[in-house]
């Protein structure tokens, strides 16, 4: 079924009360529908996962949003950004934020370009276990959207 005849199908009245209705993206292309399924984080990239049909009769046992996510899954040095970053964020004032790069520097000393990626994946990871925010432009925004230079600050 096209987006179109899906829309014209529901009227306020018969949509459910799950709000699994509601469009992702809003206009991203998709029905919107999840079929009243709960959102999903990757354990990989910490990106929100967008329900599948063809996953339908497996979904509680989806964990990443990819076959690349799949296929990287987190290790030791994730793990050592992840504590890096909590690390330099309990030693900052209240309210304070730091740059993923900071916890790149101190994990990969001389090679932290490389590791610039991998942080910011580890605040995804650690938005979806609530223990940051991610911010720009000192406002919170979607880990799963932003796009440019992040701030990460303690919740």
């Amino acid at each position: 079924m096209n987006t179109s005849t899906w829309v014209k199908r529901c009227t306020p009245e018969n949509l459910p009360d799950d709000g699994s209705w509601r469009q992702s993206h809003s206009g991203s292309g998709g029905s919107g529908y999840t079929g009243g399924v709960e959102e999903k984080t990757c354990a990989t990239c910490g990106r929100r996962i967008e329900w599948r049909k063809k996953w339908a009769r497996d979904w509680e046992n989806v964990r990443y949003c990819s076959d690349a996510c799949r296929r990287h899954r987190p290790g030791d040095t994730d793990r050592a950004l992840e504590t890096t970053i909590v690390e330099l964020l309990d030693r900052r004032a209240a309210g304070k934020t730091i740059c993923p790069s900071e916890a790149a520097k101190q994990v990969g000393g001389d090679d932290w370009r490389d590791l610039m990626e991998p942080a910011r994946r580890a605040a995804r990871r650690l938005v979806d276990a609530g223990t940051i925010e991610i911010t720009q432009q000192g406002h919170v925004v979607d880990p799963s959207t932003a796009k440019g230079p992040i701030r990460l600050r303690k919740v």
